[in-house]
């Protein structure tokens, strides 16, 4: 039962790290240019969004986890 609680606390942390932040946001490096020693680059950002739906999911899942976990352990 003590897994159960770990993994519906994990949950909760990141259902509520989801619906704060609602996404991902990463930076990459794309080459523009490569002639012999000179090298250009350019940094874009990107996101990947995640719906609120799926941090309230997590967060509701977690939250049923944790309670079952501590009545089936009194």
């Amino acid at each position: 039962m003590k897994n159960a609680i770990l993994a519906g606390s994990l949950l909760m942390i990141l259902g509520t790290a989801a619906l704060v932040w609602q996404g991902v946001t990463f930076t990459r490096q794309k080459k523009v240019m490569h002639l012999g020693p000179i090298h250009m680059t350019r940094n874009t950002q990107e996101r990947i969004p995640l719906p609120p739906i799926l941090g309230g999911i997590a967060l509701v899942g977690g939250l049923a986890l944790v309670v079952l976990g501590v009545r089936r352990k009194a």
